[in-house]
């Protein structure tokens, strides 16, 4: 959700602000800008729309080369998408301002702060809650100090909610401020250069070498050095990390889109999550706090996550309270956070994010730690907020997922979390050393299933051509195919934009059967051998109602195929596991109904991939 770029060096900034731009793209934007500083001083180009609508806009304004920079695309919040209220914003009182700013976030008492700098003087261009810190800043830095990071310092402690701050002023044109709460922001650390950027993917071009901000930080960057101060202004050292994956997992490598990249490259994904924690047979986590002696005593587990995570931890919940017998549930984080949850200190809390900067995702772990609970983290980003703050990270080695709607993620975050089920059985004593053996087996085997079921492939395909004109998709399943129903239905309405819905198969006759009719298309999934029955026996009232059934199911099924217009078979794998295998068809469905209607299936609109808003 929105994107900062920022760059101060000796070469022409321009290309690699708009390149680093265009590297973020996949966190959802509608809009993008620029600031520069260049001869004729501080100038700033933005627009709304798509990096090419920007670039052409630069094209046509002419003279822009520049060694220092910031630029941004922006995610709608406080104010419509519009030029004037794309970001960089201009701070002060003569309408052209020496001050600019990028940020990412919201800014919760903005009314305020607006209202004080009217009386001050200042005139608003836009609807933004940026602004404010623009005009908030120039009038601190004007006013009352000369030195621009203890000025951005006085200021974000005025503000309340969170940012990710990027600050030019012409009084130093080499020099670029940044500053972070509740928003991811890192600095690119080059050799007479340095950035920074919301994610690494908009400084691997450039350098492999980063720090993170943390909470509170201020940092000053200019081409040869990096100093970064805590919230009372002391200078704080700050660990270099070192980026650990090749820059050819973040490009295309020949495939149309990211999307069908990051689908086929689900096996190796699962297989890096499971195959480094399976030792001798058994599950061993690194060191992560998940201890024998705590596993032993956890009395409730609660899951949280948003989106596709939440459909994860749904599975999630039915292997573990199946398998470990321990009560568990899984709800939506910004709801968890909300309904005075009952939270003991021997609970665990399993929180689900590919980013590791979800806000509410973020927000219930703290309240889970308040709480007393031991807090363990799934996440995909390495020392991101989340996996930073919890109390133990198992890390989803998926490598970088570029387009919005997740894939591999999903899928990785499903391993660990059989891992995560398995690992509490066996030391709670609930299955044998020979039991723990077999899952470990079958946990390992898992990627080569994955890669079976990805020669669907052509299937799916001429599936969407024939169905990608409906209004609406019905996804149908029952227990762990339920869950699996849920995510395969926000695949479809995230990239295709055609309704859809998920049910219980058993519940779609309390009512919502009513919206069958000729033609409608159903999707039913049945991979659970104990609920073929039951799932046939809801597949005929849908098909008796004039639907077209598309049925996902396991080589050994059962039930009569005869009421089906399409049976798309997996290969057999535990039944416990197998919601890994049901989602395959499914994101290859939403993938190519989405590219016969011409959608934008890597950045579908109004979407973002990671949502560092409440």
């Amino acid at each position: 959700m929105c994107g900062i770029v920022g760059f101060t060096g000796r070469e022409n900034a321009l290309p690699i602000l708009i390149k680093g731009l265009y590297s973020l793209e996949y966190r959802g934007y509608d809009s993008a800008g620029i600031a520069a500083f260049t001869k004729d001083g501080l100038r700033v180009v933005k627009t709304r729309g798509r990096i090419a609508n920007l670039e052409e806009k630069i094209r046509e304004e002419g003279d822009l080369y520049c060694n220092c920079g910031i630029g941004h695309t922006r995610w709608a919040t406080h104010g419509e998408p519009s030029d004037r209220n794309s970001h960089p914003h201009l701070g002060g009182r003569d309408g052209k301002g020496k001050v600019a700013v990028v940020h990412n976030g919201i800014i919760e008492n903005y009314k305020e702060l607006r209202e004080r700098l009217e009386a001050h003087g200042y005139v608003f261009q836009s609807e933004t809650d940026t602004e404010t810190v623009a005009h908030l800043v120039d009038y601190l830095h004007t006013g009352k100090q000369e030195d621009l990071a203890k000025t951005v310092l006085a200021a974000v402690q005025r503000i309340r909610g969170s940012y990710a701050l990027g600050v030019v002023s012409m009084d130093n044109p080499e020099e670029i401020v940044a500053a972070r709460r509740d928003n991811p922001l890192i600095i690119g650390v080059g050799e007479g250069e340095n950035m920074i950027a919301s994610d690494i993917t908009a400084i691997i071009g450039r350098t492999r070498n980063y720090i993170i901000l943390d909470d509170n930080e201020v940092a000053i960057v200019r081409p040869d050095s990096v100093v970064v101060m805590n919230e009372f202004g002391d200078v704080v050292e700050k660990n270099v990390q070192t980026v650990n994956w090749d820059m050819s997992a973040a490009e295309k490598g020949g495939y149309e889109h990211f999307m069908i990249k990051e689908i086929m490259e689900q096996p190796k994904a699962v297989a890096d999550t499971v195959k480094p924690r399976i030792q001798n047979n058994a599950v061993v986590f690194e060191d992560n706090g998940l201890t024998d002696e705590r596993l032993r005593d956890i009395e409730n587990i609660h899951i949280v996550g948003c989106g596709s995570a939440l459909h994860a931890g749904m599975v999630g919940k039915r292997v573990i309270e199946a398998m470990c017998r321990i009560r568990c549930t899984a709800e939506v984080a910004s709801e968890f956070r909300y309904e005075n949850p009952i939270i003991g200190k021997k609970d665990l809390c399993i929180v689900i994010s590919q980013s590791g900067e979800t806000a509410d995702t973020l927000a219930a772990m703290r309240l889970a730690k308040q709480a007393g609970a031991f807090t363990v983290a799934i996440v995909n980003v390495v020392s991101s907020t989340i996996a930073r703050e919890a109390d133990g990270v198992l890390y989803t080695w998926a490598g970088p997922e570029i387009s919005v709607a997740t894939t591999k993620a999903y899928s990785a975050q499903l391993s660990a979390l059989y891992l995560i089920s398995v690992k509490i059985a066996r030391t709670r004593g609930l299955i044998s050393i020979g039991d723990e053996r077999a899952l470990c087996a079958e946990l390992q085997r898992l990627p080569s299933c994955i890669e079976k079921a990805l020669m669907c492939q052509e299937d799916m395909q001429r599936i969407a051509t024939l169905y990608a004109n409906r209004p609406s998709v019905f996804f149908l399943g029952r227990g762990l195919d339920y869950a699996a129903a849920l995510e395969a239905s926000l695949k479809l309405k995230e990239i295709s934009y055609i309704h859809s819905e998920a049910y219980a198969a058993g519940e779609l006759k309390h009512g919502t059967i009513s919206l069958i009719e000729e033609g409608t298309l159903v999707v039913a999934l049945a991979t659970q051998p104990a609920l073929f029955e039951k799932t046939v026996s809801n597949i005929r009232e849908v098909v008796s109602r004039g639907a077209v059934v598309v049925l996902v199911t396991t080589d050994d099924f059962t039930g009569d195929e005869s009421v089906c217009q399409h049976i798309i078979r997996l290969p057999k794998c535990l039944y416990e596991f197998s919601a890994s295998l049901s989602i395959i068809p499914m994101q290859l469905l939403a993938y190519y109904v989405a590219v016969e209607r011409n959608c934008d299936v890597d950045k579908p609109r109004n979407l973002a991939k990671s949502v560092t808003v409440e």
